[in-house]
């Protein structure tokens, strides 16, 4: 669905664009433009990845915490910058913040990822733990800035976050200049509005498509109502999306520049995540994968050539775990199995044997033979296994059922 309006002129600019990759030169990476065979195949036309998850710090992130840093004066400097985020965001800040000599602090909430504290105190930030979700650190580091006089380093929702994000739609110019359709992930929307302003002023006729988890989709009701609106409990795998409210600043200029705002389940995202580690051997965040995950959805849909932003890669190796399995099952190439068997020597040797036949991958077995619902002679066997689809999964049941198993989910 196309939601575009008539709006004033945007408060970011091409030349503040093209000023900011001035500014971001021996800073951020011009990242890599990778081809992918596979989603060409299905396309129809030539689809590209733009490897923003091989950035600094793993995300674009850096270009627009650079930017809006080198742009402070002196004595804001000299104040330092405090900023908030579960991830992204932080290591961008605590990295620009280290090549520019500002003092950092950054809040996390309680639960973020080791690894990503880890990585954001590694750049040169104060890491501060405070609340259980990001609203919460939010509002410590918020209150943290008025106490202090540092400078609060907004994720999105700034004009000089938006230009240096929009570099990225520069280097995409410059790396794919026969591109029809640009597909990225929308949170905030700093991303998708710095890379719409920057290809619309230059090239008005590629399409720009966002993409945001269905669980954590603000962008389509807000621009239904002409107003950024907030919804309640965003929910999603997808931590770099999971944005509960449009920043003003990029609400504006997305429903400006942006053609069309999709939405893709948890499922497509697995399934996404999945494609990018196999096929193209690139560890990808769930946001970052959205745009893949909208190009498997309904490929048929996007005019080529397509490139596609992968805008970050700082997973939680926990989490990345959980979602390739969930992936594969996604696929039909997990499944798990709950059973019920007699409860005799032999009896568990005999069912792998069945599943050694059907040419099923046993990952892990649990075997209970005391509980309530089980009869005295009987045992219930919960298995996960690798399957090689569908039909595989299919006829793996029905091995199991000839065998005379109780298959009981």
């Amino acid at each position: 669905m196309n939601y575009r309006k008539a709006h004033p002129v945007p408060p970011v600019t091409l030349d503040d664009v093209r000023g900011a990759q001035k500014m971001l030169s021996g800073v951020a990476r011009t990242t890599a433009m990778e081809g992918s065979r596979h989603l060409s195949r299905l396309v129809g036309a030539p689809v590209h990845f733009k490897c923003e998850n091989l950035q600094r710090t793993g995300s674009f992130k850096l270009r627009g915490a650079y930017v809006r840093i080198a742009g402070l004066l002196p004595e804001e400097r000299a104040a330092g910058v405090v900023a908030a985020s579960a991830g992204n965001h932080a290591q961008g800040v605590a990295l620009a913040s280290t090549l520019l000599g500002v003092r950092s602090t950054v809040f996390m909430p309680k639960g973020a990822p080791l690894p990503k504290i880890s990585a954001t105190r590694h750049y040169g930030a104060e890491v501060r733990l405070h609340g259980q979700v990001v609203d919460e650190t939010l509002a410590a580091a918020q209150e943290y800035a008025a106490e202090t006089g540092a400078v609060f380093i907004h994720p999105f929702d700034h004009p000089d976050v938006i230009a240096g994000q929009g570099t990225v739609g520069l280097e995409i110019l410059e790396q794919c200049p026969e591109v029809r359709t640009v597909v990225l992930g929308i949170g905030g929307g700093g991303l998708a509005a710095g890379v719409a302003i920057a290809v619309k002023s230059l090239r008005p006729d590629v399409r720009i498509v966002g993409v945001q988890a269905a669980g954590a989709a603000a962008y389509p009701p807000s621009l239904a109502a002409g107003r950024p609106v907030a919804i309640e409990n965003p929910v999603t795998m997808a931590d770099g999306m999971k944005v509960g409210r449009p920043g003003d600043v990029p609400f504006g200029i997305v429903g400006e520049f942006v053609d069309e705002v999709r939405t893709v389940t948890e499922d497509e995202l697995s399934a996404a995540l999945l494609l990018c580690l196999e096929r193209a051997k690139l560890v990808v965040e769930p946001a970052g994968a959205s745009p893949v995950a909208a190009l498997l959805s309904d490929p048929g849909s996007f005019e080529g050539p397509v490139v596609a932003v992968l805008s970050g890669g700082n997973v939680d190796p926990v989490l990345l775990q959980r979602v390739l399995r969930h992936g594969m099952s996604a696929q039909g190439r997990y499944l798990a199995v709950r059973l019920r068997l007699t409860d005799r020597p032999g009896a568990l040797a005999t069912l792998l044997g069945v599943l050694s036949v059907a040419d099923a991958n046993v990952l892990d077995v649990s075997h209970i033979r005391t509980d309530p619902r089980l009869g005295l002679a009987e045992a219930e066997v919960e298995l996960h296994l690798e399957t090689k689809g569908p039909e595989h999964c299919a006829e793996v049941g029905r091995a199991l059922r000839e065998a005379g198993y109780t298959v009981i989910d």
